[in-house]
């Protein structure tokens, strides 16, 4: 079944009643949704919050580890489990929703919860051959659940809502459980906590997670493993405990899926220059030492792209960090081919469709207006104080060699031109090392102040024209600072979106900054996963290549709350990104290890009973 009903005919040459009520003025204004833009990662206000925001939760990080507190004072069932039914009947095939990285802006967050909480989807492929499929009954949240930082405001507005609206009944509530990335761990995981590890409900889901790491018992020997890798790529103590304990309960054969909130695979190859520290070596000890080849397939977001990696034993590492959050490039360096035999065998969007979105940030003015407004702010206090000294001579243009005493013999615009080298050092990628850093970001700040002083020049030369070749120097001195905001709110961020676009295209730095500043909603992605009554795992990577921008309210109790417009013509509908992937058995055998101690029993979903109100 569609995502959405089909439009009713209307009979021959007859309108649609909107279109007919249009022509006849008789139309009334559609009802909006609750919509949250994208966040607008260059705006000064998120850039101030979100850093200090990082800054604390860092600081709260190191000095006081909540999944230290939780493991103590919360106890959790070794293992969620969903291989039998409600009766205690062995189930023998499972449905399985994976979303990672959402809670953004409503159409891309929206449009993917549509698609997952659909009873049905129907999924058609390159070669147009259709594939069904169901709703899943789990529901996993692979990482960064809310944009930019993580409060309950946050939280209810930018991922409950949306979720709720687009299960409007439909189907059953799933269950959910959540793996917490970096920006849920800005307020240290406290909303987090409070959301997905209380047994709360909501109109989306069940939670029944009381920790910020699970392990799932799936049918026909399968597991899902979601772990906390908290803002440091670590696993505490407590953690690899508990996953040994779980790993002592499978059985030889049994296969397993490893959530991470990234992907250590590709991240150690972007950035080789930064080391490994020995807080990685906990998760290489949880991946190789406790788990070992019983991991058939790695999941992981924190990359909003979808990207498959396959070795000849035919194990996953896929990156599905697609489910609403702005994209990010696939021509990422050094990421094709894997140690240990993996390659990539599909990414979206194309290499070659993210190198030409990247020459989106010549038009880093537009879409970035506020940012404009600050650059603008910069380049007049560079060169205020300059024009207000030159204004007070001659009113004829001076010579550019002038300028640039007046500029040196300001203290005012030296200290500023100083914290702009600064600041643009310490924005440049260190990825290619300390020296690249300083060289690039010197550059980029250099070629700020060329132009902020030819910039003054030019005001400088045209402001007594301007204003009519007054004498009277404050007069001149507004519509030099005025002139000097509105080129710098033109030119600086030009600059800032050229610098990007070389930085990722020619010389492969700066992947993030590139692509956050285009803030795209398109090319999402989510993963359905269907174990099957052979024990057969496939996964269908659905991606939608355009969201919907316009909404309109459900008119059946068969639709969400709210359904794409049909006037949004330009608007895909999901489909699938390359052929299901079906996965069967690892052929190495798996790693055995005495883990010692272990706790009895799984709980299934109805032996706890978890409500409350969100």
């Amino acid at each position: 079944m569609a995502v959405r009903a089909t439009d009713v005919s209307h009979g021959p040459g007859l309108l649609p009643p909107r279109t007919r009520e249009r022509r006849r003025g008789l139309h009334t204004p559609r009802e909006t949704p609750p919509a949250k833009p994208m966040v607008s990662w260059y705006d000064p206000e998120v850039l101030a919050k979100t850093g200090l925001k990082a800054l604390l939760s860092a600081t709260i990080g190191q000095q006081a580890d909540r999944r230290l507190l939780d493991a103590v004072a919360r106890p959790q069932p070794l293992a969620f489990d969903y291989s039998v039914d409600s009766d205690g009947e062995a189930r023998e095939e499972l449905w399985l929703d994976y979303v990672s990285d959402l809670g953004d802006g409503w159409n891309s967050t929206y449009a993917v919860a549509s698609a997952v909480m659909a009873p049905t989807l129907d999924l058609a492929d390159a070669t147009g051959k259709v594939h069904p499929t169901e709703g899943g009954d789990v529901l996993v949240f692979g990482g960064d659940e809310v944009y930019p930082t993580a409060s309950v405001e946050e939280y209810q507005a930018r991922t409950v809502v949306p979720y709720a609206a687009a299960l409007n009944r439909r189907r059953h509530r799933p269950h959910l459980f959540a793996v917490p990335g970096n920006h849920d761990w800005y307020d240290g995981l406290v909303s987090f906590t409070r959301l997905f590890c209380q047994g709360r409900r909501s109109d989306g889901w069940h939670t029944r997670q009381r920790r910020s790491y699970f392990a799932l018992k799936l049918p026909h020997g399968w597991w899902l493993l979601g772990t906390d890798m908290q803002l440091e790529s670590d696993l505490d103590a407590f953690q690899v405990e508990f996953f040994q304990k779980v790993a002592a309960q499978m059985d030889r054969e049994d296969r397993i899926i490893l959530c991470n909130a990234e992907p250590a695979w590709i991240k150690q190859q972007v950035k080789p220059r930064a080391g490994r520290g020995f807080l990685d070596h906990n998760i290489d000890f949880l991946e190789q030492k406790i788990l070992g080849k019983r991991v058939s397939v790695f999941l992981a977001g924190d990359l909003h792209h979808y990207r498959r990696h396959e070795n000849a034993e035919g194990r996953q590492k896929i990156v599905a960090g697609g489910g609403g959050a702005f994209l990010h490039p696939t021509h990422l360096p050094r990421v094709d081919t894997r140690p240990g035999g993996f390659v990539l065998k599909q990414c979206y969007p194309s290499q070659e469709t993210s190198r030409r979105l990247t020459w989106r940030n010549l038009l880093f003015t537009a879409i970035n207006p506020w940012f404009a407004a600050f650059m603008g702010g910069v380049y007049a206090l560079l060169g205020w104080g300059v024009a207000a000294n030159l204004n007070e001579g001659a009113v004829a243009a001076p010579p550019l060699r002038e300028v640039l005493n007046a500029a040196l013999q300001s203290t005012g615009s030296l200290l500023l031109a100083a914290g702009t080298l600064v600041g643009t050092i310490a924005f440049a990628d260190d990825r290619r090392g300390r020296r690249w850093r300083q060289v690039a970001g010197g550059v980029h700040g250099a070629v700020h102040l060329v132009l902020a002083l030819l910039l003054t020049w030019g005001v400088s030369s045209i402001a007594a024209p301007l204003a009519g070749g007054l004498q009277w120097s404050l007069g001149r001195d507004f519509l030099s600072g005025l002139l000097l905001f509105g080129g710098g709110a033109l030119v600086g961020p030009l600059v800032v979106g050229l610098y990007l676009l070389l930085s990722l295209n020619v010389f492969s730095c700066h992947p993030n900054e590139a692509f956050s500043s285009l803030s795209i909603p398109d090319w999402k992605n989510f993963l359905r996963l269907h174990f099957d009554k052979d024990g057969q795992l496939t996964v269908f990577p659905v991606g939608l290549r355009r969201v919907p921008r316009r909404w309109q309210r459900g008119r059946s109790p068969e639709e969400p709350v709210w359904v794409p417009d049909p006037d949004d013509h330009r608007a895909t509908p999901p489909a699938l990104i390359e052929p299901p992937i079906v996965i069967g058995r690892s052929k190495a055998p798996p790693l055995t290890l005495d883990t010692g101690q272990s706790e009895p029993a799984f709980v299934t979903p109805d032996e706890q009973v978890l409500a409350g109100p969100v």
